[in-house]
């Protein structure tokens, strides 16, 4: 049997010849990253954690704690105290495609078992800072977090911009349905 493997070892280049070792093929890009929207991140501290997808169809990509480095300690923590907010540290700069916003959402695990909640949550295009996290405890416990600990999770959110608003005195041409009924309006059951 032939190690199709072993043949190409030394090759330098991917011909793009149609055979099933392309992956291996140095240089080798697959069709599906080649076609990804590529965006940029920065680190901002070397210690800042790449924003990762647990699972490859997941919507969010899990944000880290990273707080700036400070040589005269082994690791740094933040505490958000009972009821309170702290704003937490990415370390990282991430680029915004036109025609999008990041939206920074909570992960379910820490806002169920941890009561921590994401809150001032757009990071619009055009923003070059680094990527803070507005977390609220709504507990009656102190939450500590570590540095890598996750914190968040971002989604990439298509939004039109090219909009003009118009006053007007009324919002639709026909009734709908749902009418002005608010918050509780359906009902509880």
């Amino acid at each position: 049997m032939i190690d199709g493997k072993e043949i190409i070892k030394d090759e330098e280049n991917c011909y793009n010849c149609g055979c099933n070792l392309k992956p291996i093929c140095p240089d080798h890009e697959d069709e599906k990253e080649e076609n990804k929207m590529r965006v940029r991140v920065q680190k901002v501290h070397t210690n800042a954690k790449m924003p990762a997808r647990a699972h490859k169809t997941d919507a969010g990509m899990d944000l880290f704690f990273c707080p700036a480095p400070k040589p005269e300690l082994d690791s740094q923590i933040e505490t958000v105290l009972p009821f309170g907010s702290s704003v937490i540290p990415t370390g990282l700069k991430i680029e915004v495609p036109e025609g999008y916003m990041l939206e920074i959402k909570n992960k379910s695990g820490i806002a169920s078992k941890r009561g921590l909640i994401v809150g001032a949550c757009v990071v619009d295009r055009g923003y070059t800072g680094e990527i803070f996290v507005n977390l609220h405890n709504v507990t009656h416990r102190n939450q500590t977090l570590h540095e890598g600990d996750k914190i968040a999770q971002a989604v990439f959110v298509k939004v039109e911009t090219d909009v003009r608003l118009v006053e007007a005195d009324h919002i639709y041409d026909e009734d709908t349905t749902r009418g002005d009924g608010a918050l509780g309006s359906t009902g509880d059951r």
